[in-house]
């Protein structure tokens, strides 16, 4: 499956669910609270910036924010709140794509990082993320831990969200650590709308090595943007990396 088929204008437009979801105050107001106070008074740089969720109220916040982002879709989309004035955006894919000036902060929200399909990929999104930032500048994923403790012996697919107008589903192959999550929604007729989604998953021990052979290190790790503890039944994680002020 190829991600331009996941992220066409419809998607786009399904994207934005205001004050719901990903978009929910108690969601967004805790991730924005902690990208600002991690840029530092500097430049940030949202890799996938998307549609701007939380490229938005950060600049809002008097952040600097500029965005890659590789749909035009997304970013026509990311242009009916803010202007190129207002969050320069570059269209280009986030492990190669350059632009001008340092940052401070480098930052890539809600698994995105998964959305590279291969191991060299994810590794080059780091280093990226590293010749666009000034000694001791901070790199933060967002990112799912996989639920690989869920899949039985023979089973190939995990359900993640149930709800009464909707199901989730991921399917794995573990030998790539490839999943493809299979989102399927339901109105009050018999019919259900499918969207699919790949990803390569990785493992908080793997992101951390590629961390290191960008030049970065761990700085901390917590389960969420509120900074809760990051234990073995976490879900998903917060990570925050930093180059060595001598870079």
């Amino acid at each position: 499956m190829e991600q331009h088929i996941c992220w066409d204008a419809d998607a786009a437009q399904r994207y934005d669910t205001p004050g719901v979801g990903m978009f929910a105050p108690e969601v967004l107001e805790p991730t924005v609270e902690r990208l600002a106070d991690l840029a530092g008074g500097g430049r940030a740089l949202e890799f996938a910036i998307g549609t701007g969720r939380v490229a938005v109220p950060l600049a809002e916040r008097g952040v600097s924010v500029t965005g890659i982002e590789l749909f035009t879709p997304m970013i026509d989309r990311l242009r009916t709140k803010a202007d190129e004035a207002a969050i320069p955006v570059a269209v280009g894919d986030m492990a190669t794509t350059v632009v001008p000036g340092e940052f401070t902060l480098v930052y890539l929200v809600y698994n995105t990082i998964s959305n590279l399909l291969t191991q060299a990929e994810q590794v080059a999104c780091f280093r990226n993320a590293a010749r666009h930032l000034v000694p001791g500048g901070r790199f933060v994923i967002e990112l799912w831990v996989p639920e690989l403790r869920k899949l039985p012996p023979g089973q190939q697919a995990v359900v993640f969200g149930c709800e009464p107008d909707y199901i989730g589903l991921d399917t794995y192959d573990t030998l790539r650590q490839h999943v493809v999550s299979h989102h399927f929604r339901f109105d009050e007729t018999q019919q259900a709308r499918l969207t699919r989604s790949p990803h390569r998953y990785i493992w908080p021990a793997e992101l951390d090595l590629m961390a290191q052979l960008a030049g970065f290190e761990l700085e901390s790790r917590h389960a969420d943007w509120t900074g809760a503890e990051f234990t073995a039944e976490s879900r998903s994680h917060v990570s925050v990396y930093r180059l060595p002020s001598d870079h």
